[in-house]
């Protein structure tokens, strides 16, 4: 435990009143902002140093607690994902309160994903406002990936429930077509798994579930029997590779079966996608639910302390990252319908995460260390995540 986990959180918040300044700071910010990831948006010549130059000034800058940004020439910028995530904030929002002035946003929102999705692809698809690279694969800035484009899908989802604008199906439809159609597909005896970007063939586990809701809501809406094909494999396939405990590692190379394990807010991605899946599919309540509840069990007492300060990566317990601590929010607040305890553990890590990690300026912090705390307010991983996750929980408190 770190200090703070001996302290007893009395407190409450009013979270409509948090909800509200984030959503003044955002679109303050015009919903622009910087990235952890966004560093080779600056001018600077990384490549000079040879391949390991920019991967190393990506994790170097990820890391840093000073924000240089502006001084080595990156810009805020909308971020395809950020406006996917705050798209479906504002939708759940619309449907509670029914307001013009959230439908006119709403409105925008979708239009702007219309009008900014990855060019050079014949379906709807989206990828990250910045170059990505590793030591062994690059990621030129837009490239599409299945975990860009499927959580822009399930803001879509939101906006299409809250509006039944038809084009949105349309939208939904032809993102299923990019995924079946431009990413690589990988098959073992347990099932499907769809590739995360278009450059290689890989197996990540929460990646592939995004295909796997996405195919399960559109089987709903049509009727189609290959989406539900689809749906089923490629969660048979992730469910396969659940462990006895509940957790899942990361991703999984096929031709040696050795797994990255890499276990934090992920965790949770898989368990939100494997209950739309039972949603929208019913039929498969019976086969999923039980790999559902272990996950959710191994997420709430291994992931989480009893004050709802959230793990780094198990077993790592520090720092605190603001993503581990918005997925926690919004996956036991939407399963509140299984159980209301669960309720209870998503107000626990709220809050932790208003008391600990909310600016006065009304933004969430980025990451905190017991004897520091970096405020970098980025826009989505930080406050279009903490967004989505107050309009979730304010819906799961009613």
């Amino acid at each position: 435990m770190g200090f703070s986990d001996l302290e007893a959180d009395k407190s409450h918040y009013n979270y409509q009143s948090v909800a509200d300044q984030l959503q003044q700071y955002i679109e303050g910010e015009e919903f622009k902002g910087y990235d952890p990831y966004d560093t080779l948006n600056s001018p600077l010549p990384f490549h000079w140093m040879g391949k390991w130059g920019k991967p190393v000034a990506i994790q170097v800058q990820k890391r840093n607690p000073l924000n240089l940004r502006s001084l080595i020439g990156i810009k805020k910028e909308h971020n395809p994902k950020a406006m996917g995530l705050l798209l479906h904030a504002y939708s759940l929002k619309f449907l509670k309160n029914g307001d013009a002035g959230t439908r006119e946003t709403m409105d925008k929102l979708f239009q702007w994903l219309l009008d900014n999705h990855s060019k050079g692809f014949q379906h709807y698809c989206w990828g990250y406002n910045f170059d990505w690279a590793s030591s062994v694969k690059f990621l030129p800035a837009y490239s599409p990936t299945i975990v860009v484009s499927g959580f822009i899908a399930k803001g879509i989802i939101a906006y299409y429930q809250a509006t039944e604008n038809r084009k949105a199906l349309e939208v939904l439809k032809s993102i299923g077509e990019f995924v079946l159609q431009d990413l690589p597909h990988s098959e073992d005896p347990s099932g499907l798994c769809f590739s995360y970007s278009t450059v290689e063939k890989d197996c990540c586990y929460n990646a592939s579930m995004l295909g796997s809701e996405l195919f399960a809501f559109l089987y709903q809406q049509t009727g189609e029997e290959r989406y539900k094909q689809f749906a089923v494999r490629s969660t048979d396939f992730v469910v396969d590779k659940q462990k006895e405990d509940g957790r899942w590692n990361y991703s999984i190379r096929l031709a040696t079966g050795v797994e990255r394990v890499q276990i934090d807010f992920h965790q949770g991605y898989v368990i939100d996608s494997l209950a739309n899946v039972i949603r929208c599919i019913p039929e498969l309540e019976e086969e999923y639910t039980p790999y559902l509840l272990k996950g959710l069990d191994f997420y709430r007492h291994h992931q989480f302390v009893a004050n709802g300060r959230s793990l780094y990566r198990y077993p790592a317990q520090w720092p605190v990252e603001i993503h581990n601590q918005a997925q926690g929010i919004l996956t036991f607040s939407r399963m509140t319908e299984k159980d209301r305890e669960y309720r209870e553990t998503a107000q626990k890590i709220m809050n932790y995460t208003v008391r600990t990690m909310r600016s006065p300026q009304g933004f969430f912090y980025y990451k905190k260390y017991p004897w520091m705390t970096i405020k970098t307010p980025f826009m989505r991983w930080s406050q279009a995540w903490m967004f989505l996750a107050l309009n979730e929980f304010i819906i799961a408190s009613e």
